[in-house]
């Protein structure tokens, strides 16, 4: 509920004074301190370019400004926002969708502490004691000819839980020589180094058939550890096949590989737990010690909640406050509705949701007070049953004396904030500005676009669409999935439901992509360097460089700024990058160019009036009426996806998960007679969106298009011609198929937490 505290004087609230950043309007604003306001709008109105680039950013940069210079060498050195004015702004600590690194070492345990608090734990009272909290370590070796376990890590593994198997027929046609191309991995060509090295090194013949090798030219071609040798008067070094692919291809982010070269290391390694340590990470020193007949390997595994009861159980005489801590944050895990995780489940699998929900952990038991948080989306991946839960999470921390600042759509956020700040009125260059300040009530009598949305339902649907066909998935048991058999109808809308955790991603995302003709479209980060933008993603700006070249008699390659068109200051970025430390670097906008990136000579061309930065500085929806041909196709789409008010020159990584799905969608869009899988698309989008949003999947459907929707929105659901609902819980006590049927039958049965919620939001008697 509210706070109904009074605001004591000016200094119990946040002023800021004229803040310009991005698209706002020199708004001036009051946020009051140590109260929960929420800010909404639609995507790109300024929400978060008053509370993370503004109010959060400032924070954050003056706060850094107070260590010594040769500590802030190390830091990010962040920029002072366009703003005239802030005051009264205090530390601030953000806790936002960003998915954590795929750190093959960082574990849901590690980021919290729990597993920090798990270690020290048994170095007190595991039997036998092996030595301190380190012995439980996975990321520290023991010593050779200790006594004790200095290091929990396993050394065959040496702490990451699985060993790689590679198939070598994928690295080598055996029936070949060297010389005839008889290595396969990409890269590898007859008259490249990388095969000269064999080749040339004198270890092998080039002409032999790999099949009739000797044992020790076998070893010699694939695991010959690293020896000089010299080629053409030149000392290089000569390696096994094995070895070298591990060290260029195996030991880096699979994410990070380019496709071609990601899709031969999916074929060519297979990943398998650990033989020495079971996939426990952990020496058998560390595995040996117990607490009551477990040991911190089987603690870990736990699913949370028996986890929980398993701590609930132990006598922590010796170690009160110790024990007393690590069940707090335990339940903070179950309180927060992520409950069905373990503490060794890798923390670069986790969903945006799930990992903003996670960091919350670590603040919920903190001693710091009078600070202030700052949330986007905090029920972004959350059922409406779990959202009540995140609500009480985000009050526990405003009355522990902190100021609350959320980032919201969903009408329940709303209803509980003691402070609303609106704005809009719409996207883009048309936003910006304060719409309304106030208490809920007022927000709900307001003319605004919130305001009048903010109580809107969808109406049930009661005539649906009748299947074409099936798609039917039978004995799934992908992660918590209990033998799931289910057949998904074509040709209709189908969401699948169910709480956090139940199992909707492992029986889509783990089946479906298996079927023809399926395009998911999902949140993931959009892969381009930092030159990529939506003009560049979707391919209209080939069309736009084109119309260009064709106007002015001259070369296409002129207006890229990735090519000959380029500022010759900035090359291109429309930023120098100034390098003040050994890792970081700060950017200021290229004067020469004034941030367009373009050099003065390709300024100078236009097309219709406008020079090539001009048109890459328009919405989709102005350039839509200033294209022609295919660009133009695209750009409707984009329009019909919500993305009207997207800038063409935009860099795609300032655009939001849900911003990158339906951007995805928009060049998806063509094609006719396919599965269209979506993840949470309502992610980011204004209560006035998702009508538009519901009218597109329609579309979609009607165009001979199957699509599927994993979503938690009661608004989609009641739209649905077909649910799917999972559960009946999170994580072991979900996996099952609760209900099958049309969204009425659902309300009607209310036999599950989806049907309860459902029928409430249509208002159900």
């Amino acid at each position: 509920m509210a706070s109904d505290l009074p605001v004591a004087d000016a200094h119990d609230v946040i002023r800021v004074i004229g803040a310009r950043e991005n698209n706002l309007k020199g708004i001036d604003v009051e946020i009051p301190k140590r109260r929960l306001t929420v800010f909404t709008g639609v995507s790109e109105s300024g929400k978060s370019s008053l509370v993370f680039g503004t109010i959060a950013t400032e924070s954050q940069r003056l706060i850094n400004e107070t260590y010594p210079t040769f500590v802030q060498q190390f830091m990010a050195q962040l920029s002072r926002p366009e703003v005239d004015g802030l005051e009264n702004i205090s530390p601030a600590i953000i806790v936002d969708q960003e998915r954590m690194g795929a750190n093959a070492r960082s574990t849901v345990g590690t980021v919290t502490d729990a597993y920090a608090m798990l270690r020290l734990l048994f170095s007190r009272l595991g039997e036998p004691n092996v030595g301190s909290p380190q012995a439980f370590s996975f990321n520290i070796p023991s010593m050779p000819g200790s006594e004790v376990v200095t290091g929990g890590m396993c050394p065959r593994c040496e702490g990451l839980g699985e060993v790689s198997d590679v198939d070598l027929d994928e690295l080598f046609d055996s029936s070949k020589s060297l010389a005839e191309g008889a290595i396969t991995v990409p890269g590898y060509t007859v008259d490249g180094w990388m095969v000269r090295i064999f080749t040339e090194s004198g270890f092998l013949d080039a002409s032999k058939p790999i099949a009739t090798y000797t044992d020790q030219e076998r070893a010699d071609f694939l695991y010959k550890e690293p020896t000089k040798v010299k080629l053409q008067n030149m000392n290089m070094t000569y390696e096994g096949l094995v070895p070298k692919i591990t060290k260029s291809f195996l030991q880096k982010d699979r994410e990070s590989l380019q496709p071609h070269i990601r899709a031969f290391v999916d074929r060519a390694v297979k990943f398998l737990p650990c033989p020495d340590c079971g996939g426990s990470r952990l020496n058998e020193g560390a595995r040996s010690s117990r607490i009551g007949g477990v040991n911190i390997a089987e603690a870990s595994a736990m699913q949370i909640t028996d986890l929980a009861t398993w701590l609930g159980s132990i006598d922590g005489t010796t170690v009160g406050p110790l024990l007393s801590g690590l069940r707090n944050v335990i339940a903070s895990f179950i309180d927060i509705g992520l409950g069905y995780l373990s503490l060794d489940r890798s923390s670069g699998t986790l969903s945006g949701g799930e990992a903003q929900r996670t960091k919350m952990i670590r603040h919920l038991g903190s001693a710091l007070t009078d600070v202030t948080y700052v949330f986007d989306e905090p029920t972004a991946g959350l059922h409406p049953h779990d959202i009540q839960r995140m609500n009480d999470l985000l009050l526990l921390l405003r009355d522990k004396g902190n100021t609350v600042l959320v980032v919201e759509h969903k009408p329940e956020v709303i209803a509980i904030a003691d402070h609303v700040v609106d704005l809009g009125p719409h996207a883009g260059s048309r936003g910006g500005e304060i719409m309304y300040e106030g208490d809920v009530a007022g927000l709900r009598a307001s003319d605004t676009l919130t305001g009048r949305h903010l109580d809107h339902r969808a109406a049930l649907k009661t005539d649906t669409r009748s299947s074409t066909g099936a798609l039917q998935i039978r004995g799934a048991t992908q992660h918590n999935l209990v033998g799931v058999d289910v057949d998904i109808p074509l040709g209709v809308l189908t969401v699948v439901t169910g709480v956090a955790g139940s199992g909707k991603s492992s029986l889509i995302h783990g089946n479906v992509p298996a079927f023809d003709d399926v395009v998911v479209v999902d949140q993931s980060p959009i892969k381009g360097s930092r030159r990529s933008s939506p003009a560049t993603y979707t391919g209209v700006l080939d069309a736009i460089r084109t119309a260009f070249a064709k106007a002015n008699g001259v070369k296409a390659s002129l207006f890229s700024a990735n090519s000959e068109g380029a500022c010759p200051a900035c090359k291109g970025l429309g930023v120098i990058i100034t390098n003040l430390g050994y890792t970081q670097s700060v950017e200021t906008r290229c004067e020469v160019c004034g941030g367009s990136g373009f050099s003065d000579a390709v300024l100078e061309y236009t097309l219709d009036g406008r020079n090539i930065a001009e048109v890459l500085a328009m919405s989709a929806e102005e350039a839509h009426g200033f294209t022609t041909g295919p660009a133009k196709t695209t750009l409707a789409r984009m329009i019909d996806v919500g993305l009207g008010y997207i800038t063409l020159g935009q860099a795609l990584n300032t655009l939001s998960g849900g911003e990158r799905q339906r951007l995805k969608l928009a060049i998806a869009m063509a094609k006719k007679g396919a599965v269209y899988v979506l993840d949470e698309p309502t992610t980011g989008l204004h209560l006035a969106d998702v009508d538009n949003l519901l009218a597109l999947l329609d579309r979609l459907v009607d165009a001979g298009n199957s699509v599927i929707v994993i979503e938690h929105h009661q608004a989609v659901m009641a739209h649905a011609d077909h649910i799917i609902d999972l559960g009946p819980g999170a994580g072991r006590d979900g996996g099952r198929i609760v209900f099958e049927g049309t969204p009425a039958a659902l309300v009607a049965a209310r036999s599950t937490l989806t049907g309860e919620h459902l029928a409430r939001y249509v208002g159900a008697e």
